[in-house]
């Protein structure tokens, strides 16, 4: 998740991880991921506390601005992602 960042700020690798999540979600759609299988998803294969750290405030944002669905087990794109995701791939 970490290529060439260099001379990112936090704020630009956080919306970085949050476009990744959410793009996983879109691609993966109806499949429903629990947070481990969204970290292996995205190469993390379980990865450092860094990464994990990352994806769950990546999660936590998008489901606080209505993106994602975060329930006890699965993490899932929300029904104003999934009609977003559809206009701009026509």
């Amino acid at each position: 998740m970490h290529e060439a960042n260099e001379g990112r700020t936090t704020w630009a690798e956080d919306e970085g991880v949050e476009s990744a999540v959410l793009r996983q979600l879109l691609d993966l759609y109806p499949t429903q991921l629990t947070f481990e299988e969204l970290l292996r998803e995205l190469g993390g294969n379980g990865g450092s506390f860094a990464e994990q750290d990352a994806v769950e405030r990546a999660v936590r944002d998008l489901a606080a601005v209505g993106l994602l669905h975060k329930g006890t087990d699965f993490v899932s794109p929300a029904r104003a992602a999934l009609r977003f995701s559809e206009l701009v791939d026509r």
